[in-house]
């Protein structure tokens, strides 16, 4: 119906530019009639559809994968920060959103065991410097045969024992990100800090000043943003076509209009059994700061790409289960045909005076297997041996089939 319409609407348009004359509305509704399978224009019709003559094409043809997901960070990037030891938040150095440096304070907190700590370890380093140097001593009488086994082996475990509690408090201190070296100088500190474990951006602050918190609870969260990456859900029918480093072009739910580009770098080995789809993560070709954690994304995976023959998807029109193209054949006798019409036509005189004057053009339907679809583009194989310059119908494929069904339609009657 849409084909007829715009045929006729053409041929309104040529009958008004030429006065409005029956018969030539007779021979522009169709101007000749050609062989079976072809389709005879005039020039006039030719621009009127804006039909376009061109080449068969060869081109890169990709088959896109249509995938969704979102946009995560690896285990790595993310931190969840609580205290090493519970204590009363002094002050908080920071906002949601802020971004920091490994090793930054988020927060400062006291508590008196602070303090009872650092004192516990000043006093065993006094008692592990006299028990150092009484081992070393009953060690060399020991040595000498001077003094008895059972002694030495009483202060060698002593010894051990107490210089083992030593390493213990001073890792304990250097979890507070206190100094053991200030503290034995008697540097004392009543606060601990808590530091951020790397660089990002702070996005959740669970505390309040003055509140106490416990080794359990989570205080701060930060994320480093520059590892982001974009995890697709791939469905099992499509798991045989993806490769690593395969591109992949995506948008995000809050802007598709804005396009973006990643790269495949790691493929999940496990089906999921209730969604049928694996994990498949992709870096980020291109750092956006608009881009976040958690943002859900859709997107196409380009996977295997052939280079072929193709013309414009408008050049190729299906009909039934067959697929056909619009060849110009220029071996065709437009004169005879003409001649032929001429005889035909009631209207000879002035019918063969208009078309004399103006060249005709013979597109031949031609049958074609169709491949890959992509980028506006198909991938065609003719059942028959073109020639290489062959000139094609680039566009309207479906308006000349139409118009060659309506004059077999016209023929039969």
């Amino acid at each position: 119906m849409k084909s007829k319409l715009i045929i006729y609407l053409v041929l309104v348009t040529m009958i008004a530019c030429n006065g409005g004359k029956s018969t030539q509305h007779h021979h522009d509704e169709h101007v000749l009639h050609g062989p079976e399978g072809m389709v005879i224009l005039t020039k006039r019709q030719i621009d009127a559809l804006g039909l376009q003559l061109g080449t068969i094409q060869q081109r890169n043809l990709t088959t896109l994968v249509k995938t969704t997901g979102e946009l995560e960070v690896p285990p790595s990037a993310e931190a969840d920060i609580s205290a090493v030891i519970g204590g009363n938040v002094k002050s908080i150095n920071v906002f949601p959103g802020d971004k920091v440096s490994k090793g930054q304070v988020l927060a400062v907190l006291e508590h008196p065991d602070y303090i009872s700590l650092q004192e516990d370890f000043i006093e065993v380093a006094g008692q592990l410097n006299f028990l150092e140097q009484e081992y070393r001593r009953q060690k060399e009488l020991y040595e000498k045969n001077v003094a008895s086994g059972k002694d030495f082996q009483k202060v060698e475990t002593d010894y051990k024992i107490l210089k083992a509690r030593f390493e213990g408090l001073k890792a304990r201190l250097q979890l507070l990100n206190l100094s053991p070296e200030a503290v034995i100088n008697g540097i004392i500190s009543p606060t601990v800090t808590v530091i951020s474990p790397l660089n990002g951006y702070v996005n959740k602050i669970n505390v309040r000043l003055g509140t106490y918190v416990n080794t359990s609870d989570v205080l701060f969260g930060v994320t480093d943003n520059s590892h982001l990456h974009a995890d697709f859900h791939v469905y099992e029918k499509d798991i045989h076509l993806l490769k690593e480093g395969q591109k992949v072009t995506f948008s995000v739910a809050g802007n598709p209009k804005e396009e973006y580009t990643a790269t495949i770098f790691a493929i999940g080995k496990e089906l999921d059994a209730e969604t049928r789809f694996i994990h498949v993560h992709a870096h980020i070709d291109n750092h956006f700061h608009s881009l976040l954690p958690g943002m859900f994304i859709s997107g196409s995976i380009q996977t295997d790409t052939i280079f072929t023959d193709c013309l414009p998807n408008d050049a190729v029109v299906k009909d039934g289960t067959k697929a056909y193209i619009f060849v110009l054949d220029e071996s065709v006798n437009t004169k005879s045909l003409l001649e032929h019409d001429h005889h035909e036509d009631e209207h000879t005189d002035e019918a063969t005076t208009e078309h004399e004057d103006e060249p005709l053009y013979a597109l031949r339907m031609v049958e074609v297997v169709v491949g890959k679809v992509s980028g506006g583009f198909t991938e065609i194989k003719p059942m028959e041996k073109l020639p290489e310059d062959s000139k094609v119908a680039l566009n309207n494929a479906y308006y000349l089939l139409a118009d060659l069904k309506k004059e077999e339609t016209s023929h039969e009657h």
